[in-house]
């Protein structure tokens, strides 16, 4: 990652003063160091500002950085100071090395080992199998697969899980719903009573049961079709679990038990006033929580500890929750028991996340699984999995996304999906006409192709890019460079976006790596009759490519070959 690379050679070149007391009084950087591409592109390709040296050292910014300077020994690159800042310029030798390090490594280019192979769960969408999901569920769906596929990528192993709320009044009454359906469709005058759930989805699922209910209760059979329609969803929209774990599961196997005595043993429950209380206020909760109410029921925060507790005991380093920004109160309740219970609560992660506001012909829609409604499978079916799921992704967390379904819909620059999916595949149309035979318009011939697929092949295998930058105009070499430079940066990117948990990160780089490509295109022509030419660009074009499709995978986007 060259900004890194930059910033430690600073670091050794601040040091390697700092002994030789060049810096005065400076004994030690005490500051993080960051390295940034320059407002003025004159001066270099990344800057470092060092002139917070300068309360230790007292001395000018513009000394500082000219002291340090002299003691960085330039490889591939050239560095001068402005001010309080070291620039570096890149030079064609570190940037063909770029090109080939890709060429060598292909779709692990972007790795990184920061994971070490820690065992994470992450556990995501686990909506009550009561209806249909709505939209909010398809953003946790695509940010959940997402950050799951960037993890797995980084050398963590990865398992995903979904919870079902199974254990509730709320399947009662969704049997009882199915119930009154059947029934009229059996042409009984019966009406819905108030509080039960009035969606027409649950028209269908009656004709399926009078069809074939397999021999089930109401309310095994609603919440079986409901729960088998959202898998189906699911694998759809390119997410996909390695367990299904049911809530009902905690009381069959006693887990809920196993908890409440743990926690009893631990001397962190007690009675009053005829209820079970936690003392989650021990460990930082603003007051303490009621675990078995007066008529002998657990809360859901009862069952949600024993499914906590049986994710650890399952041997998880790490467990990520993605819940909905209104359980930021709970977050402090389940740290609280998972630290009584004996573990380390740093071992729990929530990313709360924010609504999505669903917008067509600028006027925001209804969501929501009580009657007519706009659910997640409508918008699929509306706009496709690839926009839905880079729409989804495409914002931090905690942040409300704006859903333009029109614009997402569009063949259009600023439907940032069909931006960088159309970036692949002019790429693709490229290293397609490589090989392609041609048609000479003013003889109307066919000409043989630039290249033959063995020629490309050889050259791939053995880079050899010495002389990329001939005979190139200025602008034309910005625009190699630059694009050079946005593939590197996908690597500290990538980085990033699993350490902080952030997969909206990629798509914002993927935008920014699409603009890079489609403005190289503008300037540089890739194939000629220079065979060695066509051949050195060719690669470029390739290694875009290799990267475009690589991140487009990780975020659950197809990576699409002609538009």
């Amino acid at each position: 990652m060259l900004k890194n690379y930059f910033i430690e050679t600073t670091k050794n070149a601040i040091y390697k003063a700092i002994k030789e007391s060049k810096l005065n009084e400076a004994k030690e950087l005490d500051f993080e160091l960051t390295c940034e591409a320059p407002k003025n592109k004159d001066f270099g390709d990344f800057a470092i500002n060092v002139s917070a040296l300068a309360k230790q050292a007292k001395m000018p910014p513009p000394i500082i950085a000219k002291t340090i300077a002299k003691y960085i020994t330039p490889e591939n690159f050239s560095i001068n100071t402005v001010a309080g800042f070291i620039n570096f310029k890149i030079e064609k030798e570190f940037l063909n090395k770029i090109i080939i390090e890709i060429l060598e490594k292909k779709e692990n280019y972007l790795k990184s080992d920061i994971g070490k192979g820690q065992k994470v769960n992450i556990e995501y969408v686990s909506a009550n199998p009561t209806g249909p999901f709505h939209i909010g569920h398809g953003r946790w769906a695509a940010l959940g697969s997402a950050l799951a596929n960037i993890m797995k990528y980084c050398n963590y192993e990865v398992f995903q899980e979904f919870y079902i709320n199974d254990a509730g009044n709320q399947i009662n009454k969704l049997g009882k719903s199915l119930e009154i359906r059947v029934r009229q469709l059996k042409g009984e005058n019966i009406e819905l009573e108030e509080g039960l759930y009035p969606g027409e989805y649950l028209i269908d699922c009656a004709k399926r049961y009078i069809a074939d209910n397999k021999g089930l209760s109401y309310s095994d059979f609603a919440k079986q079709d409901m729960l088998s329609l959202q898998k189906e969803l699911l694998k759809k929209f390119r997410t996909n679990f390695d367990l299904f774990f049911s809530e009902l599961t905690l009381y069959k196997d006693k887990e809920v038990e196993k908890a409440l005595n743990a926690l009893k043993k631990a001397g962190k429950i007690y009675e009053k006033d005829g209820a079970v209380w936690f003392k989650s206020s021990d460990y930082g909760d603003d007051q303490d929580r009621v675990l078995i109410k007066t008529d002998g029921k657990n809360t859901y925060l009862t069952a949600d500890i024993a499914y906590h507790k049986n994710k650890l005991d399952r041997g998880f380093d790490l467990l990520i929750n993605i819940w909905g920004a209104d359980h930021h109160g709970y977050i402090p309740r389940m740290k609280a028991a998972i630290e009584a219970l004996g573990y380390d609560s740093n071992k729990l992660e929530v990313i709360l996340g924010q609504l999505v506001n669903l917008i067509q012909d600028g006027e925001q829609q209804r969501m929501g699984k009580r009657k007519k409604m706009v659910t997640l499978e409508d918008l699929v079916d509306e706009v496709g999995v690839d926009a839905t799921r880079f729409w989804m992704i495409m914002r931090s967390s905690d942040t409300t996304i704006d859903f333009d379904i029109d614009l997402a819909k569009s063949q259009s620059d600023k439907n940032p999906v069909f931006y960088v999916q159309y970036a692949h595949a002019r790429a693709c149309s490229i290293l397609r006409k490589a090989v392609e035979k041609r048609l000479d318009v003013d003889n109307k011939t066919e000409l043989e192709a630039f290249l033959t697929e063995n020629e490309i092949k050889e050259f791939y295998n053995n880079p050899n890019i010495d002389d990329l930058f001939k005979n190139i105009s200025d602008e034309s070499y910005q625009a190699v460079k630059s694009l050079i430079l946005k593939l590197e940066e996908g690597k500290a990117l990538l980085f990033n976006a699993v350490k902080y948990r952030a997969p909206y990160m990629l798509c914002k780089y993927l935008t920014e790596l699409a603009n890079s490509f489609h403005h190289f295109y503008n300037y540089t022509r890739v194939l000629s009759e220079d065979k060695k030419d066509s051949l050195m660009k060719l690669s470029l074009v390739n290694c875009f490519r290799i990267i475009m499709a690589t991140m487009l995978d990780l975020i659950g986007v197809e990576a699409v070959e002609k538009m």
